[in-house]
């Protein structure tokens, strides 16, 4: 049985949020919650909710024991982005690319 969670339109870049996911994937419940309170990244915190939430929905909906759950899967896909102008000299205009980001964790029973 799996429990899963998903935030979508994170206003964090996907490749930033990909390298806090990369630390968890596959890890007890427990040791990834210790993982991200010490990582230093915008990413950790986002990551840390969806997990509370996958861990939640896995308590209440499938009455699964919460000190055997692990990230059974744990990836980020790429949200729609935002377009934006930055003025330049001479009357230029420069893009700006505000991504978005889509997280999804998977938790199962060992």
């Amino acid at each position: 049985m799996e429990a899963k969670a998903v935030a979508k339109y994170v206003r964090i870049a996907p490749r930033k949020v990909r390298i806090v996911i990369d630390l968890i994937r596959g890890k007890d419940v427990s040791e990834a919650f210790a993982i991200l309170k010490f990582t230093p990244k915008i990413g950790a915190e986002a990551i840390e909710k969806v997990l509370k939430s996958a861990v939640a929905n896995a308590e209440h909906n499938f009455d699964m024991n919460t000190d055997k759950l692990y990230i059974s899967t744990a990836y980020v896909d790429q949200g729609p982005t935002l377009k934006r102008i930055h003025p330049r000299s001479r009357g230029q205009a420069f893009k700006i690319l505000k991504r978005t980001s889509h997280i999804t964790i998977v938790v199962a029973e060992r």
